[in-house]
């Protein structure tokens, strides 16, 4: 007949499943109450690519409206053009945004041929109005500590000088 209270093993094994709870529990609470950084693209340089692939060095201008510094351990970014997929990036660069302060993150992306012959495709068949603007879309995630991601999203619209949509 098992005793009518639980066994000191079994206590100790509570206690310890709550001691490592407990801190997991509290970071939530804290990152739940952050708000969200907000990522602009800075700027855009050409990399050397392979076959029929462009490569670019895409550079993100990560802002913090938070006031506990933002850690990161890798980044991922997918960028869309016309809302149709441009490319996609990764990074394994590591780093810290400071509280109230921002900081230029530089990822590698990769475009594959058959995404420039879809934009090239769509630029050509929609029009001279569609030629003046250019829509895009960029959404990606810094991971963080503990499997915490801040993700974001950001998009806009990109005037094209007149020259480069001009008709021969």
């Amino acid at each position: 007949m098992p005793p009518p209270y639980p066994s000191r093993r079994l206590c100790l094994r509570h206690a310890a499943s709550a001691a490592l709870a407990l801190p997991l529990l509290s970071a939530c609470a804290v990152l739940s109450g952050r708000d969200p950084v907000k990522v602009d693209l800075a700027g855009l340089d050409s990399l050397p690519g392979e076959g029929m692939e462009l490569r670019f060095m895409v550079k993100l201008r990560v802002q913090n409206p938070n006031d506990n510094p933002l850690e990161y351990d890798g980044v991922a970014i997918d960028i869309d053009l016309r809302d149709m997929r441009l490319g996609s990036g990764v990074s394994d660069a590591r780093g810290t945004v400071p509280r109230f302060g921002e900081a230029v993150i530089a990822v590698p992306m990769t475009v594959s041929g058959l995404a420039i012959a879809r934009q090239l495709f769509a630029l050509l068949s929609g029009g001279e109005g569609s030629l003046q603007r250019v829509s895009y879309a960029l959404r990606g995630k810094l991971n963080g500590p503990l499997f915490a991601a801040a993700r974001f999203e950001s998009s806009g619209e990109i005037a094209l000088p007149k020259a480069a949509v001009a008709k021969p």
